[in-house]
């Protein structure tokens, strides 16, 4: 998708881990924060510096701020890093961000 991005002279996607305020609700989290051309912005939240710990999800258009959190991979008893990949681009791609459906 980067190269995609690039070639249209648009950003690139961006992708980190950090420590930060959850968004919506404050208080502090370990999150997976992202950057899509748009832009577009998401954040995977989790209770504990853990994989395997609770999830939450926001995402917000252009120029606006995340509103809401949702729960994100509740039924996952045991997660991957792969899965957790897979479920975020479907995630994605139901929101329309990857691409048309």
């Amino acid at each position: 998708m980067a190269q995609a991005c690039a070639a249209h002279g648009g950003p690139e996607p961006t992708l980190q881990l950090q420590e930060g305020s959850m968004p919506a609700v404050g208080g502090r989290c370990w999150q997976i924060q992202g950057e899509l051309p748009g832009p577009r912005r998401f954040w995977i939240c989790f209770e504990k510096p853990d994989i395997n710990s609770r999830k939450t999800f926001a995402l917000a258009e252009s120029g606006e701020e995340p509103s809401l959190l949702e729960p994100f991979l509740i039924d996952e008893k045991r997660m991957s890093l792969a899965l957790l990949a897979a479920r975020l681009a479907q995630r994605l791609n139901g929101q329309k961000w990857l691409g048309p459906n």
